[in-house]
């Protein structure tokens, strides 16, 4: 059993997600396109703090700090996660501007963004909504694939990596989104 257990791990991450069993979300990678897209549409800036909410493998809060100059600030619940996050940030030596946390999505304090990006869950998102509504208006919220019922967004684009689409949908707290 514990060979099987194994082997799932390891399957799970030849194909990008999460070996942790029983997540809610499991770590799927985001293309570094994708990465991209999500920042050019929030107009990532140095002024910016960028939020990743469940941030897996760092590669957005990385690319905000690295390729914005941004700050950024990755969350997740996965320790090993955390840790190789923390690691790459480290490695790149990005750790003055990026930091990584192991906290719950839903009580983490994000007051301070500029920025949210996402790539959960419709649930999640819809989960999150109350809380993402009542950040500082301007606040730019970006999230890949999954929208957020009937807020509307306020830019949405298409991105085609890896040979599939990916839909980007960007909305700003405080913005007429009805």
């Amino acid at each position: 059993m514990r060979g099987a257990l194994v082997g799932l791990g390891l399957a799970l991450l030849a194909v990008g997600c999460s070996p942790m069993i029983g997540l809610e979300v499991p770590f799927r990678g985001t293309p570094p396109a994708v990465v991209d897209a999500m920042l050019r549409l929030a107009a990532v800036t140095p002024a910016d703090v960028v939020y990743d909410l469940g941030s897996g493998d760092g590669r957005i809060a990385l690319a905000a700090a690295r390729d914005f100059g941004a700050r950024a600030v990755g969350i997740d619940i996965d320790d090993y996660l955390i840790r190789k996050s923390a690691e790459a940030a480290q490695n790149a030596g990005l750790a003055d501007r990026v930091r990584f946390e192991k906290q719950d999505i839903f009580t983490a304090d994000v007051s301070e963004a500029t920025v949210v990006t996402l790539y959960l869950s419709q649930e999640f998102n819809q989960r999150l909504r109350a809380r993402l509504e009542a950040l500082r208006p301007g606040t730019r919220i970006v999230s890949q694939r999954h929208d957020m019922g009937d807020w509307r967004p306020a830019r949405e684009t298409e991105v085609v990596a890896d040979g599939r689409p990916h839909r980007i949908m960007l909305w700003v707290v405080g913005a007429g989104r009805r």
